[in-house]
């Protein structure tokens, strides 16, 4: 355990990309495999679901400590998090653990679950007893499923590339999917001889850089293959060894909440991968997303459901064909490919994402402008002599999103935010004008610097009209510029409207709230029925 909280403080401590892998490189040269699969378990962002609440640890922590409520509760509003909170407030701060990670993990952490709370109680107070403040802290956040530290996926498989000889693509694609922290998985994850036992293993995806300028700077045209960026579920469909596999690109297996996507599998010989979209889809058209997420996270499909809002596959990527990996081939020879396969197979759900055409660059301009009749979120721009590769890599796949939609709105409503920022109003609802009241439009939480949310802050807490439990109703006075990406209609909105990503452009000194926009102006951006996708 002490290895690890020394890990994670160092990695905690700088911002040196360098400096975390070599630190990360020299721990797992030093761990024995079971708490190496442990520490790459954690440090990849798998988590233990919560096993005790806040409000428990908070009591129990107040108790230890001997401080009043009002004190722990003052310094929570301070730090902004209940675990550093716990960590710094406890006295007599131990000198740590000697006790392996695997053994914490299992003999305490995991225990917990399956303890009555007196017991859980005493478990917890003398894990704090015996650690030391970065210990207390790690703790803290393992047995509320917070714990997070600041290495991306790339780095982490730097690392373990650099212990093991073995490429990075090859630690990548072994990490995707669903596993468990063990020796053994350890072990086999480091071996240059390592068969892969799980068939249903996902390639790492293939991400796309944003293109921030004028296209232009790509080249030419004619080495790029163009097509819409679809605002769907990025996944791959698996077929090897006669089983079926649907991943989502967040490494979760979705198979059976989209049966008609895995029917598609039914129909590919063994040793298939696809990379593409799930797409809501009807008369030949892509609906909003919204309507997908309809679907997302219900346990059950009822006939409604699947009538309401029937999904297809988009494939726009080979990744394997009778047990090969194509990745390496060429981006236009894994697309002629693909071609082939799409139209031998002649499944209603299968379908392929079409090329856009267009000789310039202005050509392409007008057909990104036109995506939003299409409800595409704008163009994709792979290079035909690129390999499909890990992550998201510059160069090679570029995505050129459609300006999004912006309004002018007034804040009306604030809440604290979260972690560092929980003693402060970051999390803003924003209204526009419904004849001659506000009324609640969307909610967005980024896009001010440091200086302008402190000066929000100060502003929220000198003009609150009202408190509902943690919201605070806010004199009107504050207009933003907001942009969305999407927009539709919604009965279980007040305003009737519901947007897709909203963050705040910027803060808008020159308006007064009389000049906001209303909802008559809104309803003016909603998309038409929409037109087939050609």
């Amino acid at each position: 355990m002490k290895a690890f909280i020394a890990l994670y403080t160092a990695l905690d401590e700088t911002n040196k990309t360098n400096e975390k892998v070599e630190a990360m490189a020299a721990y797992f040269r030093a761990a024995p495999p079971d708490d190496a699969a442990w520490a790459l378990y954690f440090l990849s962002g798998r988590r233990i679901k919560q096993l005790i609440n806040s409000p428990k640890l908070r009591a129990w922590a107040i108790e230890a400590s001997g401080l009043p409520e009002w004190l722990f509760s003052e310094s929570y509003d301070a730090v902004g998090d209940s675990g550093e909170t716990i960590a710094l407030l406890l006295p007599d701060a131990g000198t740590g653990d000697d006790r392996p990670l695997t053994e914490w993990v299992t003999s305490v952490v995991l225990a917990l679950k399956n303890m009555e709370e007196p017991q859980q109680r005493a478990t917890i107070l003398q894990g704090w007893h015996v650690l030391d403040s970065a210990g207390r802290f790690v703790f803290n956040k393992l047995i509320t499923g917070g714990f997070r530290v600041g290495v991306s996926q790339l780095l982490l498989i730097r690392a373990l590339a650099q212990v093991s000889g073995i490429t990075q693509e090859v630690i990548a694609h072994r990490l995707m999917g669903s596993w468990e922290p063990s020796a053994e998985f350890y072990r086999g994850l480091l071996s240059p001889e390592t068969q892969d036992a799980d068939v249903s293993r996902p390639y790492p995806f293939f991400l796309a850089y944003p293109i921030e300028d004028d296209p232009s700077i790509l080249g030419e045209v004619a080495e790029w293959q163009v097509e819409y960026k679809w605002d769907g579920i990025r996944s791959q469909l698996i077929r090897r060894g006669g089983h079926i596999a649907l991943w989502s690109r967040g490494e979760e297996l979705i198979t059976e909440r989209f049966p008609e996507i895995a029917d598609i599998g039914n129909y590919l010989a063994d040793g298939t991968v696809l990379d593409g979209e799930i797409l809501p889809w009807i008369d030949g058209r892509v609906l909003p997303f919204a309507q997908l997420q309809r679907r997302i996270g219900r346990k059950t499909l009822g006939k409604k459901i699947l009538m309401e809002v029937p999904v297809i596959f988009m494939a726009y990527d080979f990744l394997e064909w009778a047990g090969q990996d194509l990745r390496t081939q060429p981006q236009a020879e894994r697309r002629a490919e693909l071609e082939k396969l799409v139209a031998s197979l002649v499944h209603p759900q299968l379908l392929i994402s079409p090329l856009v055409s267009g000789e310039t660059w202005d050509a392409l301009a007008a057909a990104r402008e036109g995506g939003r009749d299409l409800n595409v979120e704008g163009l994709m721009f792979k290079r035909k002599n690129a390999p499909y590769r890990v992550g998201r890599v510059r160069g090679d796949w570029w995505k050129w999103k459609v300006n999004p939609f912006t309004i002018d709105a007034v804040l009306i409503y604030a809440q604290r935010g979260t972690g560092k920022r929980a003693s402060l109003y970051t999390d803003y609802t924003f209204g526009v004008w419904d004849d001659d009241q506000l009324v609640p439009f969307a909610k967005a939480y980024s896009g001010l610097t440091d200086q302008e949310i402190t000066q929000v802050d100060r502003y929220i807490r000198a003009n609150t009209l009202e408190k509902f439990g943690p919201v605070r109703t806010v004199k009107p006075e504050l207009v933003f510029e907001l942009a969305f990406e999407g927009i539709q209609r919604s009965p279980r909105h007040k305003s009737g409207i519901a947007v897709r990503f909203p963050r705040i452009l910027r803060w808008r000194h020159d308006k007064p709230i009389e000049e906001a926009d209303s909802l008559e102006t809104i309803r003016a951006l909603l998309p038409p029925e929409g037109a087939p996708v050609q």
